[in-house]
């Protein structure tokens, strides 16, 4: 591996090559050797490839940091606990479940934000599996009769359906579908952003209002281009397309590197319940001090492990660290650190009383 590793500037470059001839060998497999290229998105699979190249480039990056890094190593650990498996799979798939399909955590912030949240999420995981699905050449439709058409999937023939049945409608409207979805979505997002005053004074036009416009310029050039056939037979039908195809290739390039990057990395963190929130008093550490319950061990240890790895030293005088104190009685340390007076966590235990 370290072999392989030499011949790339880095392990991202190393890595990024790696994605983009896999999806490569996709494309050729799910089209027939590229007989089933559609020229037309040409454009699409481009912006793709810096897409899959800047997710890679940011994911490793993210990665390498000494905090995910050992919150990586923790979860691959513990998936690997014969012990434990079945209660770590069990975790993550009910946080899966809460926090992804159903995002529990952002209607906890209120029913408004919780919709909103949800339709941008789940709208855009749904283009990105639709363009992605089509760009590649995974699945295409082929003609069986006039009246039938079949989905074929990685070459694999699969579901037929009925030319102009419910069902192939809602295949045909699948983005459209999905572009309603973000808009909804987006709107609502803008008009909290612009109405809110709690809002306003803690948003950053380019971090929070761009990624918003972005969306926005995509789906709604990608609903006209629809009316446009549908409705308007084909009026500046070639035009509306370039431009649509223009404004999901500067998406696809803008993506990585903004807000929006937080979507492929939240399912990295269905592991944390299982590693640090799942409440097992075998592994409950006591603070030293008023012996509360306040963490585990594997929490305590890897919080040693990233302070150690960026140089932190909190070791006491004492040969403890501050990590073996929970978090009230840390606060009552550094107070006392201020004022110059000693602190005596060793004894006195009878403090906790009176807390």
């Amino acid at each position: 591996m370290q072999k392989l590793e030499r011949s790339f500037y880095s392990k991202a470059s190393m890595y990024s090559f790696f994605v983009v001839m896999i999806l490569i060998l996709s494309m050729w497999l799910g089209t027939g050797q590229f007989v089933h290229v559609d020229m037309m998105l040409f454009g699409y699979l481009i912006g793709s490839l810096v897409f899959a190249i800047g997710i890679t480039l940011r994911m490793v990056s993210w990665s390498l940091r000494p905090a995910t890094h050992q919150m990586l190593k923790r979860s691959f650990s513990n998936l690997r606990n014969r012990e434990r498996k079945k209660r770590n799979i069990r975790s993550i798939l009910k946080t899966a479940i809460d926090n992804i399909i159903l995002q529990k955590f952002i209607f906890k912030r209120g029913i408004y934000r919780g919709v909103t949240h949800w339709l941008i999420a789940w709208g855009c995981i749904g283009s990105f599996a639709i363009t992605f699905g089509l760009t590649f050449g995974w699945m295409h439709f082929s003609l069986i009769d006039p009246e039938t058409y079949q989905i074929i999937v990685m070459g694999v023939p699969t579901i037929t359906m009925a030319a102009h049945g419910l069902f192939a409608e809602m295949v045909y409207n699948g983005l459209n579908i999905t572009a309603m979805m973000v808009l909804i979505g987006v709107l609502m997002a803008l008009i909290r952003r612009t109405t809110s005053p709690d809002v306003k004074v803690t948003q950053r036009a380019e971090f929070d209002l761009v990624p918003l416009y972005i969306l926005l310029t995509v789906t709604v050039t990608g609903l006209v281009l629809t009316l446009s056939y549908a409705v308007l037979d084909g009026w500046m039908h070639n035009y509306l397309s370039l431009i649509h195809q223009i404004t999901v290739v500067l998406f696809l390039v803008y993506f990585p590197f903004g807000k929006l990057f937080h979507l492929p990395i939240r399912p990295m963190t269905t592991a944390v319940p299982m590693n640090y929130q799942e409440h097992l008093q075998v592994d409950t550490r006591a603070c030293k001090r008023c012996e509360t319950l306040y963490s585990n061990d594997d929490q305590i240890a890897d919080v040693k492990e990233i302070l150690g790895a960026q140089s932190f030293d909190l070791q006491l005088s004492d040969g403890t660290y501050l990590s073996d104190y929970c978090p009230a009685c840390r606060r009552r340390m550094r107070v006392m650190k201020q004022m110059n007076l000693e602190s005596h966590h060793e004894k006195d235990k009878g403090d906790k009383d009176h807390e």
